[in-house]
């Protein structure tokens, strides 16, 4: 999958975003030279945990039957010792529903196996870079 980004004209940073025919504006805040007029590049990493945790449950939830109306998935970042190699997240779940002591421990469960979990915390990312002029 290939992700877009072409600055907004009379912005100073802010790109919008393509994917699969979606489009958001992403921006810097304004310590960061940009206008806050999307969310930042650290907001999409960790909203994307945020979703996939409330995804995953969901789905799940769904196959098995259980009981559940709503999962709201809220994401506290710590990023004092991000340039020494560690960003920390801490996720919590709130979901509503008729659900027992043991099927919120299993939704617990689940939900620590998202994929993009898994990605944050078990896999090896290889990054390369190339710079391009445009035409």
């Amino acid at each position: 999958m290939t992700l877009e980004l072409q600055r907004v004209p009379g912005t100073p940073m802010a790109p919008t975003l393509r994917i699969r025919g979606h489009q958001l504006v992403v921006d810097g805040s304004v310590p960061e030279g940009g206008t806050a007029s999307g969310p930042t590049p650290h907001a999409l990493y960790d909203a994307a945990l945020r979703a996939c945790k409330a995804l995953t449950v969901l789905s799940y939830a769904q196959r098995k039957g259980l009981p559940v109306q709503d999962v709201q998935t809220v994401v506290e970042r710590d990023a004092t010792a991000e340039r020494s190699g560690t960003y920390r997240l801490a996720t919590r779940l709130q979901i509503s529903g008729d659900l027992t002591d043991a099927q919120m421990a299993e939704l617990q469960t689940v939900a620590q196996k998202c994929p993009v979990h898994k990605l944050m915390t078990t896999a090896t990312t290889e990054i390369s870079t190339s710079v391009e002029r445009l035409a």
